[in-house]
């Protein structure tokens, strides 16, 4: 048997699907083109027969996209059929999928069709596809909850009038691994002309159970894997294309298969779904979420610092993050604390750690997670205290439908009044570029939320950033009930953090002594 698990993006389809994340044409678009660059086997393009949208985005994707195999989506009518080819033969190697419910509970309720007149339809859907398109797959809705003989039966037909891919869907996400594995077995074990097409599967996580049970059917001889990125989807969502991928390749020596896809285009294309919808990342999501390489715990990151093998079982370097965080928190222990005082430049000595480590628990009880500035102001006992080099004087933005977005920001340095405009993709990011112009600082903006204190239109809304420079993180936070005045105001306070430390550090050239 093959041992290549063919991983079939569905995030363009199915992932669309979930409430909040539908994206437009030319979002769709470059998403296909990262799908590409990922290295998916098969992108699922859209469902033509949907809508307008729908037909032109799978077209214009089958035209762009050139070394994925394309799919669109079709029920098992002659109208459907007819159409998603009309989208799809621009594609290099385009595919019909098409799909009709097999279970006795959408027999009955759903489609009001007895099992002959299911079966009838598969076939013919088949025989038409395969009669436009040379690639043909054909999904069981529900298959997971439909009878194991009347499944064997209709997986035979349709491969019998060439079918190429077969998926057995747990669509309602019901099954558990056993089960959904024992289905894929009986079918390798009953069905006769098996050989002749690849068995794929497609799992829901309506249980948490999407990802496990497409292992399940791997491990069970399935070779193509439905899934999406970020494990978006109908309803909880389906399995996720990273945590899949990245189990197969951690546990290569147990599950005996392995992807093709360039793992290390994971994070952008997990990134560039979330900016695009708009749907933030759980923090403690397994591969791409922001704790997924992230240490806290003492006796973790004493661990990390001797061998990174202790606590992780991937790198985060294998699916695209540059490098493991040793996030300092309560939590954290000296060997964590004297680490990054040696990245920060400064070398400290035992008696020195010491003290430094009983003010930064005193810090580390209070706030939820310390920052480099923190550090720094602790060899000098001015946590507390901040000194501010530039100090918001005025601030204008305009900002609408077809205006381009443009700020005039005025700063004091001092007595010195300074003033300049900038444009930007927003107000906030217009504000943000010039006051960069102003005050010379390459800054790289890495976090920025913002959130409500209180509730009601006035409401005051407290802003948290997080910014890079010269290669370390400062944290800067305002709050104001007007949120552009009050994000640009934690940008100069995170930049007056910067500057401090920039300033302390070459006063102590590198060395300790302050106590």
């Amino acid at each position: 048997m093959n041992n290549q698990v063919f991983i079939f993006d569905t995030t363009l389809r199915d992932g669309e699907q979930s409430p909040g994340c539908s994206m437009n044409f030319s979002e769709k678009i470059k998403m296909a083109k990262q799908l590409e660059r990922l290295g998916v086997d098969i992108i699922e393009a859209g469902f033509p027969i949907a809508s307008d949208g729908d037909f032109e985005s799978v077209r214009e994707i089958s035209k762009q996209v050139r070394n994925c195999t394309i799919a669109g989506l079709s029920r098992a009518n002659a109208k459907d059929i007819e159409r998603a080819w009309e989208a799809l033969k621009y594609a290099a190697k385009p595919r019909i999928h098409t799909f009709i419910a097999t279970s006795d509970i959408h027999l009955k309720y759903k489609l009001k069709k007895t099992r002959e007149q299911v079966l009838e339809d598969a076939v013919s859907a088949v025989q038409l596809a395969k009669s436009l398109c040379n690639d043909v797959e054909f999904s069981l809705e529900d298959a997971s909850r439909t009878d194991i003989d009347y499944l064997c039966q209709v997986v035979e037909a349709v491969i019998g009038e060439g079918a190429n891919v077969v998926n057995i869907p747990d669509t309602v996400g019901y099954a558990i691994p056993e089960e959904y594995g024992k289905i894929i077995r009986t079918i390798f074990e009953r069905v006769p002309n098996v050989s002749k097409a690849i068995i794929g599967v497609h799992c829901h996580n309506d249980l948490g159970l999407a990802v496990a049970n497409s292992l399940a059917g791997v491990m069970n001889g399935a070779r193509q894997v439905e899934c999406t990125v970020n494990g978006i989807g109908e309803r909880a969502g389906n399995a996720s294309l990273e945590e899949i991928v990245m189990a197969i390749r951690t546990r290569s020596e147990a599950l005996q298969v392995h992807t093709n896809i360039n793992t290390e285009e994971i994070y952008r294309s997990s990134k560039m779904l979330s900016t695009v919808t708009g749907t933030y990342i759980q923090r403690n999501k397994a591969i791409v979420g922001e704790n997924a390489f992230a240490h806290e715990a003492g006796i973790h990151q004493d661990g990390m610092l001797k061998n990174a093998i202790t606590y992780e079982i991937m790198t985060p370097q294998s699916v695209g993050i540059k490098h493991s965080t040793l996030v300092l928190g309560k939590h954290s222990g000296r060997h964590a604390l004297k680490q990054r005082y040696e990245e920060l430049g400064y070398h400290l000595e035992p008696e020195e750690l010491e003290k430094a480590y009983a003010l930064f628990s005193k810090i580390a009880d209070e706030k939820k997670q310390v920052f480099d500035d923190d550090l720094i102001a602790i060899l000098q006992d001015e946590v507390s205290s901040l000194e501010e080099t530039y100090k918001l004087e005025t601030l204008q933005v305009t900002s609408g439908i077809n205006l381009v977005p443009t700020a005039t920001v005025g700063l004091k340095k001092g007595s010195q009044f300074m003033q300049d405009s900038s444009t930007g993709d927003g107000p906030v990011d217009a504000a943000y570029r010039t006051i960069d112009r102003i005050t010379g600082m390459k800054v790289d903006l890495l976090d920025y939320s913002i959130k409500s204190i209180a509730w009601g239109h006035d409401a005051i809304g407290e802003v948290f950033l997080k910014i890079a420079v010269d290669g370390f993180t400062f944290n800067g936070r305002s709050a104001s009930t007007d949120v552009i005045t009050g994000s640009v105001k934690a940008y100069v306070n995170a930049i007056n953090h910067a500057i401090a430390a920039r300033f302390r550090k070459q006063n102590q050239e590198h060395t300790i002594a302050v106590w």
